[in-house]
C-alpha cells in the first residue's frame, strides 16, 4: 500500500505573518508555538521526515497539525483565528456534570473547618465533605468517592 502524499500547506500572507508572530511572541504556550513551526515549516515545502527530524516530534503529530491547518483554511480569520486553529480539539467524552462555580463552591467547603458547618469532626473525610456537598444543595447528588477526587486534583 502506496504512503499518502502529505498535503500541501498554502499560507497567506496575513496567515504567514500570524504563524510567525505567534512563534516569537513569549506568552505562546509551546505547544501552541511548535504547532505554528510546523505549519510554517510545511509552507516552506519541508517534507514531514525533514520537520519530524527538526523538531524532534512524531510523523502523526505532524501529519496531524498540516492536515488540520489545511482543513481549517476555508474558514476566515474573522471566524477563527490562528490560535484558535491550533488549539487542541476537544476531548471525547461524557460532559462534565459539575461546573467550574460548583467545583469552586465544593473546594471553599474543603477550606472550612467541619465544625463550623455543624459536623462533630476534626478533618473532613470523603464522605463528610460529600454529604455537605448535598445539604447544601451545591450538587444534587455526589459519591464520596468523587468528591474526594475533585479535592485531590484541585
Amino acid at each position: 500500500m502506496p504512503i499518502p502524499k502529505a498535503q500541501a500547506v498554502i499560507l497567506s500572507e496575513a496567515e504567514r505573518q500570524g504563524l510567525e508572530k505567534l512563534v516569537k511572541r513569549h506568552q505562546s504556550g509551546q505547544q501552541i508555538a511548535l504547532r505554528a513551526r510546523i505549519v510554517l515549516a510545511a509552507a516552506e515545502g519541508h517534507k514531514n521526515k525533514e520537520i519530524v527530524e527538526k523538531y524532534q516530534v512524531t510523523a502523526d503529530t505532524v501529519r496531524l497539525w498540516r492536515n488540520r491547518w489545511v482543513k481549517l483554511q476555508d474558514l476566515s480569520l474573522e471566524d477563527l483565528s490562528i490560535e484558535d486553529r491550533l488549539q487542541d480539539a476537544p476531548r471525547p467524552g461524557a460532559p462534565a456534570r459539575i461546573t467550574a462555580d460548583q467545583r469552586c463552591q465544593i473546594e471553599a467547603l474543603a477550606c472550612e473547618r467541619p465544625d463550623q458547618a455543624g459536623r462533630p469532626i476534626t478533618q473532613w473525610s470523603a464522605r463528610e465533605i460529600a454529604d455537605e456537598v448535598i445539604k447544601r444543595e451545591i450538587v444534587a447528588e455526589i459519591s464520596p468517592r468523587h468528591a474526594a477526587r475533585l479535592l485531590k486534583r484541585g
